[in-house]
C-alpha cells in the first residue's frame, strides 16, 4: 500500500519532539508505522506571508493533516491578526479543510485545549500519543 502523504501540524516551540518521534517511528523497520512526512523543516523566516506560503504549499501536497494538540495548541499568537487565525495551528487546520485533507487530531494530554478550527471538521481523534492510537486514527480518517 502507498504511504499516506501527511503534514504534521504542531506547535514548533513546544511540541517538535513529538514530530521527531513520528519521523523516528517511520524510519524504524521494527515498527509497523509508515507515512510520507511532507512537513516543512523549520521555516527560516519571521515574514508571515512567507510562512503562510510555505505552509500552504505543503498542505496542498498532503492528503492528511495530523494535528498534534499540545498545551499551547489554542493559545492566541501575538501576530494572530496578520495570520488571520488565533495561531498557526488554526491557520494550518483551516487551510487543510480548504484542501480537503483528512484531519487526524492527536491529544498529547487529555486536558489540552483543542484548536478552534478542529471542531466540526470531521477529524478522526486519538486521545493518546501512542503508535497504535495514531495508526488507528489515520486509518479511520
Amino acid at each position: 500500500m502507498a504511504k499516506k502523504k501527511v503534514i504534521i501540524c504542531f506547535d514548533y516551540e513546544n511540541d517538535r519532539h513529538y514530530r521527531n518521534l513520528l519521523d523516528a517511528w517511520d524510519a524504524n523497520s521494527d515498527f509497523e508505522f509508515s507515512f510520507n512526512n511532507i512537513t516543512p523543516s523549520e521555516i527560516q523566516s519571521w515574514n508571515i506571508p512567507t510562512v503562510k506560503g510555505e505552509l500552504t504549499k505543503k498542505i496542498n501536497q498532503a492528503t492528511y493533516t495530523l494535528v498534534l494538540i499540545g498545551k499551547e495548541a489554542n493559545k492566541k499568537h501575538k501576530d494572530s491578526v496578520e495570520i488571520g487565525y488565533k495561531n498557526w495551528q488554526n491557520f494550518e487546520i483551516a487551510r487543510s479543510k480548504t484542501n480537503k485533507n483528512k484531519l487526524v487530531a492527536i491529544k498529547l494530554n487529555s486536558t489540552n485545549d483543542s484548536p478552534d478550527e478542529i471542531y466540526g471538521s470531521g477529524a478522526s481523534w486519538a486521545y493518546s500519543f501512542t503508535k497504535e492510537a495514531i495508526i488507528k486514527a489515520l486509518d479511520e480518517a
